[in-house]
């Protein structure tokens, strides 16, 4: 009789139609694929009930999640090499259980539902966020519900995770050798050089998260801030952090939609990392609100993940995983889309950088510092939940190394009446 790793090997490279890149090692300790690979360890027969209940990227996530599935060797190489099999050919290992009408293979399903244990499909993970239905997608209360799941899981946790600076986007890198929290102080520079920051002007940073954009405004550029977040966890650390500073008399946070500011005008608004949780059928109205927030001549900066196109843009689909457990309801647009739709609401686009490989070498030192505080982010939020964060930016990281996505900073500008923008001459002299 075959052992659990052949048949589980078997029965993989039966369903992509391709060997399998990586080792398998199964419960009952036995081991097949190739030598010198790194290895994707079953722990638990239920992850084979996972895989067949919900074949494809969701199912191999549960079983991660929960502690079923495991790699042994480099987690970066690992899920290189399986990206072909599974993520990048997500809906063709999907619709193959469609397909299967080899005997031999329909017998390997069968068998493998003997090895998974009881029929039933395992409950998924409680660190999956149960989901009500996308009809009212992006409602005030549905966006709180999302950014709470995502971002109040303790700012102690976050501190382990991003370092001092406590800023979660993409850093501005010298050398890749460079300090984390130097890259990120030079990242904010970066966006308040762009909006022309002059003491005495109003910004307001659109998801403000921990405080870092706000407070480094303010003290550096002399500028008054209002920061917004649906987070009440991020907004108590960045007021704790503000206090220290000395700077409660130039900088408020609040909990607040964007939606319901009201407040302006403003000389100019930051927006890094917000955008993509605004969602494809609100991101007019989030443009729209962000102009009619602005004086004449003020600037907005947009600081968003973006996704490569697709030839139907009608069948794309969000990430199983990252909707479940990361960002749920977020959605990436192509960069175009994006500058078309920040025109349409009013705007002219003056500047699109491209920082793609920053995030990259970003998202790498965030999971070394996970990895090297390990028990302490067990212990501040569940291994489940760490396990989903150490995926994810892996994940993430090799996403953006390989141009799968992208990051942009988009510069755009309320025009004045007479059609002036107030930008200098030449491109990228900012002030």
């Amino acid at each position: 009789m075959q052992d659990a790793a052949l048949r589980l090997k078997t029965l993989l490279e039966q369903l992509l139609g391709a060997p399998l890149p990586v080792r398998v090692r199964a419960w009952d300790g036995s081991e097949a694929g190739p030598p010198g690979a790194p290895t994707l360890v079953v722990r638990h027969r239920r992850a084979v009930r996972r895989l067949l209940w919900k074949p494809g990227e969701l199912g191999l996530a549960r079983g991660w999640v929960a502690g079923e599935l495991d790699v042994d060797g480099d987690l970066y190489e690992a899920l290189d090499l399986m990206s072909g099999l599974v993520w990048e050919r997500g809906e063709d290992a999907r619709g193959a259980w469609d397909a299967l009408r080899d005997p031999e293979v329909r017998a390997a399903i069968r068998g493998l539902f003997t090895l998974g244990g009881p029929f039933l499909p395992p409950a998924p993970p409680r660190e999956e966020m149960r989901r009500h239905g996308r009809l009212h997608l992006h409602t005030k209360r549905s966006d709180k519900r999302a950014v709470s799941h995502h971002y109040d899981v303790g700012n102690d946790f976050y501190e382990l995770v991003l370092g001092p600076s406590m800023v979660y986007s993409c850093a501005y890198w010298e050398t890749p050798d460079s300090p984390l929290e130097d890259a990120q102080r030079d990242k904010l520079e970066l966006v308040a050089g762009k909006l022309g920051l002059q003491p005495g002007q109003r910004l307001l940073d659109v998801g403000c998260g921990w405080g870092s954009m706000a407070i480094h405004a303010a003290r550096e550029h002399g500028v008054s801030v209002v920061g917004i977040t649906l987070s009440g966890e991020q907004a108590a650390y960045a007021r704790k952090r503000i206090a220290e500073e000395g700077l409660t008399d130039r900088i408020e946070i609040r909990v607040q939609d964007y939606r319901d500011v009201v407040d302006g005008p403003f000389d100019a608004i930051s927006s890094i990392g917000m955008a993509e949780h605004v969602g494809s059928t609100r991101y007019l109205e989030y443009a729209k609100s962000l102009y009619g927030l602005l004086k004449p001549g003020g600037r907005l900066l947009n600081h968003q993940i973006a996704r490569r196109p697709q030839a139907d843009e009608s069948t794309y689909e969000v990430d199983e995983f990252i909707d479940a457990y990361v960002f749920p309801d977020g959605e990436l647009q192509p960069v175009g889309a994006t500058v078309g739709l920040l025109e349409q609401a009013g705007f002219e686009v003056r500047d699109l950088e491209s920082i793609r490989e920053h995030y990259g070498l970003t998202l790498r030192r965030w999971v070394a510092n996970l990895e090297a505080n390990w028990p302490a982010a067990v212990k501040l939020t569940s291994p489940g939940r760490a396990r989903v964060w150490r995926l994810y930016m892996a994940a993430c990281a090799l996403s953006f190394e390989r141009n799968r996505i992208g990051v942009n900073q988009v510069l755009a500008v309320k025009s004045l009446p007479s059609g002036t923008s107030g930008m200098p001459l030449r491109a990228r002299t900012w002030g």
